[in-house]
C-alpha cells in the first residue's frame, strides 16, 4: 500500500491521522534561540505567550532533511511508494527538503506534491490521497487525482487580530493599527499558493466568523459532500459550535471536522483565527 506523509502544516487531528495511517514530518519553530518541532514539543498557546512577552512573531523553518530521511527510510527499504504533501512552496522550502531527502536515499519511490495551500487546505488533499491508498491505488493514480483536486480546494480564514500578521511582515503597521481601532477582521484567502486579503468584516469576532461562513453558503452547497473542516487557532468554543451548527443546517456534509491549527500556522495568524475549508465539487 502507498504510504501517505504530510508536513505538519496540514493541521489534521490525531483521530484523522490514525484513521488514515498518515505520518507527519514536523516543521521547525524558533522562539529566539530555542528551536522546537511543530506539534512535537511546543503548543500554540506556549507560542502565543512567548510572542506576546517578546512583542515579536516566532520564526518558522522547513523540516530537517535528516528527519525526513529518517521518516522515509523504513518505507523505502520495504519497497513502498510514498506520496508526500508540503505547504505551498511560496511559503516554505518544505517540498525541497522532501525531494532532497529522497535523493539522498537514492530512491525514486517518493513522490512530492506541492499542495499550493496551507493548513487543512493541505489536509483535504492528504485525506483524499489516504483514502485512495487504502483502496490500493498506485502512487501515480493518487498523484493524478490529487492534482485534479488541487485547484478546487477552497481555503480561507478570518483573523481576530492583525498584530501577528504585522509582526511577521504580512501586514503594514498602519493597517494593523487601523484594523484594531476599527475592529476590522479581514478574510484571507489562498489562491495559487499565495495568501491574499479579501472582504473586510467589522464588529465582534464571534459575529464576524458566522457572517464569514454564511457568505460562503452557495459555495458550500456545491462542495464535495464527504467532509468540511472548521480549523481555528484557539477560538471560543461557543463560536466554533455556532459555525458547526450552521454547516450542519445545510444538510450537505457527511463529516464536519473541527481541528486546531498547529504551531506554524498559529505563529503567523495569531489566536482567534478561524477558517472553513472544503473542496469545490463543480
Amino acid at each position: 500500500m502507498v504510504k501517505i506523509i504530510s508536513d505538519s502544516t496540514c493541521d489534521l487531528s490525531e483521530e484523522l491521522l490514525a484513521r488514515y495511517e498518515i505520518d507527519i514530518l514536523p516543521l521547525h519553530i524558533l522562539l529566539g534561540e530555542d528551536e522546537y518541532e511543530d506539534g512535537v514539543n511546543i503548543t500554540p498557546d506556549e507560542i502565543y505567550r512567548w510572542a506576546d512577552a517578546n512583542k515579536t512573531t516566532p520564526k518558522t523553518s522547513a523540516p530537517a532533511m535528516e528527519r525526513a530521511m529518517e521518516l522515509f527510510r523504513p518505507y523505502v527499504e520495504a519497497g513502498r511508494e510514498i506520496v508526500c504533501f508540503s505547504i505551498s512552496t511560496d511559503m516554505s522550502t518544505s517540498a525541497n527538503v522532501m525531494r532532497m531527502a529522497a535523493e539522498e536515499l537514492g530512491t525514486n519511490l517518493v513522490h512530492v506534491v506541492d499542495s499550493e495551500n496551507l493548513s487543512t487546505g493541505i489536509g483535504l488533499l492528504v485525506v483524499e490521497a489516504a483514502i485512495l491508498a487504502q483502496q490500493q491505488k498506485t502512487a501515480e493514480e493518487i498523484v493524478r487525482r490529487v492534482m485534479e483536486l488541487r485547484p478546487k480546494v477552497r481555503a480561507s480564514f478570518v483573523v481576530d487580530t492583525l498584530v501577528y500578521l504585522h509582526r511577521g511582515g504580512r501586514c503594514s503597521g498602519l493597517a494593523a493599527m487601523a484594523g484594531g481601532m476599527l475592529k476590522l477582521h479581514p478574510r484571507i484567502g489562498v489562491d495559487n499558493g499565495k495568501m491574499s486579503p479579501g472582504k473586510k468584516y467589522r464588529g465582534k469576532i464571534d459575529k464576524v466568523i458566522l457572517d464569514y461562513a454564511k457568505d460562503m453558503e452557495e459555495e458550500l452547497k456545491a462542495a464535495l459532500p464527504e467532509r468540511v473542516f472548521i480549523t481555528h487557532s484557539g477560538c471560543d468554543a461557543a463560536t466554533v459550535e455556532r459555525v458547526r451548527a450552521y454547516l450542519a443546517s445545510l444538510d450537505h456534509f457527511q463529516e464536519i471536522h473541527e481541528t486546531r491549527a498547529g504551531g506554524v500556522i498559529s505563529s503567523h495568524c495569531g489566536p482567534g483565527t478561524l477558517g472553513v475549508l472544503f473542496i469545490d465539487g463543480r
